[in-house]
């Protein structure tokens, strides 16, 4: 087994394309794991801590390609990263004149003078300087850098507020402005209601389902997850709503979030019942009462969040949440069931998405199922190993834990089949729970290598048998993927799909009591 690198100095490429690169290379024969990613301090330890350094020595602003394998697959994932690299596509201007290549925001708005949005996703540690410096050119920002301090965030959307210019970010994965899809986002029809979400996944979800019911979306603003913390003050949702109630396109307008600290919260739904359009609102986890307001619609889920928008777009009766299992649903669960082995006792969840980890989590404690995970909600027990399951467990396989020197899951699911594979094999496990994100950026064909190793994993299995399947998928039909497709595919390998996040988790608890009964 050999560990080899290659230091390209002074050569930036944004993290997206690094890590499609790393997902790439990752898949070679004789490649058990890559990196692609500059050289910053944090990005050196993450190398370092994964075997993957060999002793390199490289600046914040040089490229770094690492892998370890087989001696002659490394070079070969070397050859074929450098080729990537280098494979940017020359553009011209008409009649065989080469664009110049933009080397500074400076440059880029001479190039384009109408330009008003910079997407950022540089080094955490540079990305506030070039964020204060398009803000002083006049546009506004989507951060899609994290590792930027609190201090530095607010800074930076202190001088947005000043300057009247939006800021989405820093950690900001997705958003969607006057139709045009950014990071992570769906194809999702244009239409009248618009979101401001401090979740990514949480957008995602939203604006998928809000498509599915046909209606469409105005303006989908992501804040980044840091904006409702108290020092921030919820500056960048503020900012959105207020955006979204002066949008003569918006008519319904929805706030997704992970509870905010209380003075945030207050502050933003005061704001939200002047605004003087209707305003729906799901902080995951905050109880009715205390988001219910005159002109405030509170949701308890993602998708009734989405499902209350439309019905209050078109004036009809609200609809009943998504949180309570059909007769006909029952019954299917009931018969997919009868066949678990009863020591089939526990919920396990492998999530993409962050914000559906901590849905699925809220949900199953709600029906009386406590859990562990790498990310807990409130009353639930931090996992002592992320790598190993303990009782009911649930994990977020795109947080930092699972991140550090990988391709995010939605980009590459390949550390995520293996968790899931890991569960199937597990004889306590009863339900294995999971998502597919669809959309821009992510995975081509996700339900392709899973497909493959459910049927390998079941001819293996024999007459032990496997654990249910529920999964989700989040998209559309106009994703590159086409969510129709995806389910397709899930469905003929025996996995039950579920309409939305709260269902699928509401399913794997019905399951867990059925086996619990036994």
């Amino acid at each position: 087994m050999s560990v080899k690198h290659k230091v390209f100095a002074n050569l930036y490429q944004d993290s997206v394309s690094l890590m499609q690169i790393s997902a790439q290379i990752s898949k070679l024969p004789g490649i058990e794991q890559a990196s692609v990613v500059m050289g910053t301090d944090n990005n050196l330890i993450q190398l370092r801590d994964a075997g993957l350094d060999n002793g390199c020595q490289a600046g914040p602003n040089d490229l770094i390609i690492a892998v370890r394998g087989d001696d002659a697959a490394c070079d070969e994932a070397l050859t074929m990263a450098e080729q990537r690299l280098n494979s940017k596509p020359e553009e011209s201007v008409g009649d065989g004149i080469k664009r110049p290549t933009l080397v500074s925001l400076d440059m880029a708005l001479e190039t384009e003078a109408g330009s008003n949005l910079a997407l950022i996703s540089v080094p955490g540690d540079y990305a506030a300087a070039e964020a204060i410096k398009s803000l002083q050119l006049g546009m506004n920002v989507m951060l899609f850098s994290d590792n930027v301090s609190l201090e530095h965030e607010k800074q930076i959307k202190m001088l947005a507020r000043d300057k009247h210019l939006l800021v989405m970010g820093p950690d900001c994965g997705t958003a969607i402005i006057n139709g045009m899809p950014l990071g992570f986002a769906n194809v999702v029809k244009r239409g009248a209601i618009g979101v401001v979400a401090a979740s990514g996944t949480g957008l995602q979800e939203v604006s998928c389902r809000i498509d599915q019911l046909g209606a469409g979306i105005s303006q989908a603003l992501g804040t980044g997850g840091h904006d409702l913390h108290e020092e921030i003050g919820g500056i960048s949702m503020l900012f959105g709503l207020d955006a979204l109630a002066n949008d003569a396109e918006t008519q319904v307008i929805v706030l997704i979030s992970k509870p905010p600290a209380r003075p945030v919260a207050e502050q933003i739904l005061k704001r939200a019942q002047a605004c003087g359009k209707p305003v729906v609102v799901n902080f995951l986890g905050a109880q009715a009462d205390e988001v219910g307001l005159p002109g405030i619609t509170p949701a308890g889920t993602l998708a009734d969040a989405a499902e209350i928008a439309v019905a209050l777009l078109n004036k009809r009766t609200l609809p009943e949440s998504v949180a309570v299992i059909a007769d006909q649903d029952q019954a299917m669960l009931a018969e997919s069931s009868m066949k678990l082995d009863a020591q089939r006792q526990e919920i396990r969840g492998v999530f993409a998405g962050g914000t559906f980890c901590y849905e699925s989590q809220l949900i199953c404690r709600q029906q009386g199922f406590a859990a562990c995970s790498n990310t807990p909600v409130a009353g639930n027990t931090k996992l002592a190993d992320i790598w190993h399951s303990q009782g009911n467990t649930l994990v977020d396989m795109g947080d930092d834990d699972f991140t550090n020197g990988r391709p995010h899951p939605m980009i590459d699911p390949t550390l995520r089949n293996q968790r899931i594979y890991q569960e199937l094999i597990d004889v306590k496990t009863a339900v294995v729970l999971f998502d597919l994100v669809l959309g821009y950026g992510a995975s081509a064909e996700p339900a392709t290598e899973l497909v493959e190793l459910l049927n390998q994993v079941r001819a293996q299995a024999g007459a032990k048998g496997l654990p249910l399947l529920i999964a989700h998928v989040c998209g559309t039909e106009a994703d590159p993927q086409v969510r129709s497709r995806q389910i397709e595919a899930l469905c003929q390998a025996g996995v039950l799909v579920a309409g939305c996040n709260a269902q699928a988790a509401l399913w794997a608890s019905h399951v867990a009591h059925l086996q619990a009964n036994k």
